[in-house]
This record gives structure tokens, sequence and C-alpha cells, in this order.
């Protein structure tokens, strides 16, 4: 039995201690953001975060996340309330095929919780583990800037109610 934390709800999962979190996200809990793409680690398609860095899902036993905080792109918000990562993705029409959409969002989701000024060379550098034919690379960029602006804007709304 594996105790988990994903989206900031607790959940108990019946599997094998070396069960890769990928196949209990799809197959256990039904969520289907992360995608199986190669199995390996190299493409990106199944990142999720686990206390806020993004790792391969695929690649992550069950048995090292007692404790710890594993965040998925349906912890980042929802069709009717996109979060501000989902909705800079939306406006600045930076999905295409949307297979890999899913594991950009998280890295970049990752990156914006450590850095809301990232420049477009650090974007770049933390989304290269994820892999994109479909050639939205300059969108990506500009839809990552928009969201971190949105956070900034929305960050400095916060403290001024204080």
């Amino acid at each position: 039995m594996a105790k988990l934390s994903i989206n900031g709800r607790a959940v108990e999962v019946d599997v094998e201690a070396d069960t890769p979190l990928l196949y209990v996200l799809r197959d256990d809990l039904k969520m289907n953001g992360a995608k199986f793409g190669c199995g390996l680690g190299q493409c990106g398609a199944c990142t999720v975060l686990v206390d806020d860095k993004a790792v391969f899902s695929c690649m992550v036993p069950v048995s090292v996340l007692e404790g710890r905080k594993v965040t998925t792109l349906e912890g980042l918000g929802t069709i009717d309330k996109p979060g501000p990562l989902q909705r800079a993705f939306i406006e600045e029409q930076a999905a295409q095929c949307g297979y890999c959409t899913a594991g950009i969002l998280m890295r970049a989701e990752g990156l914006l919780r450590e850095n809301r000024r990232p420049t477009d060379a650090q974007i770049r550098e933390r989304l290269s583990a994820n892999l994109c034919r479909c050639g939205t690379h300059n969108r990506v960029i500009k839809a990552v800037k928009r969201a971190a602006e949105y956070l900034r804007t929305a960050a400095t709304t916060d403290s001024n109610r204080t």
C-alpha cells in the first residue's frame, strides 16, 4: 500500500513499491494529464512535480514518494478555471498536437515556482528535457513569460491588499 499526496489530496493505492508513479496516476487514479511517451525518461511527456521539482513520472517508483508532495497537470487548474500557466498557453496558442503539452506545462510550472522572471535562455534550458515535434517553441516561451507576468501581478495585488 502506497500513501501519496497528489495535488494536495491524500490517496492510498494498493500497488507494488516499484510501480512507476505514471502508472499509478493513469491506471489507478484515472488522471490522464501525464502521458506515456517513451517510458525511459527521455521525452518528458510524463513530467510532474515532486516537491515543486520536475521529474519524469515514468522513472519514479511510488516507494520514494511517501511524505512528498506530487503535483500533476490536474492540480494546476480546471477547464472552467485554468491556472495562470494554462491560461497563458491558451492565449498564446502554445499547444499544437497536445501530447507533449502537459509535460512542458509541468516543467514550466516548476521553473515559475522558483523564478518569476525567467529569461528566454532560462526557459529554453529548463524545457530542454521535453521533446516537442510540433514547432511551437517560440509560442511556449511567450506563454511562460506571460504566465510569469500574471503571477507577478497577482503577487503585487495580494500584497497591496494586506
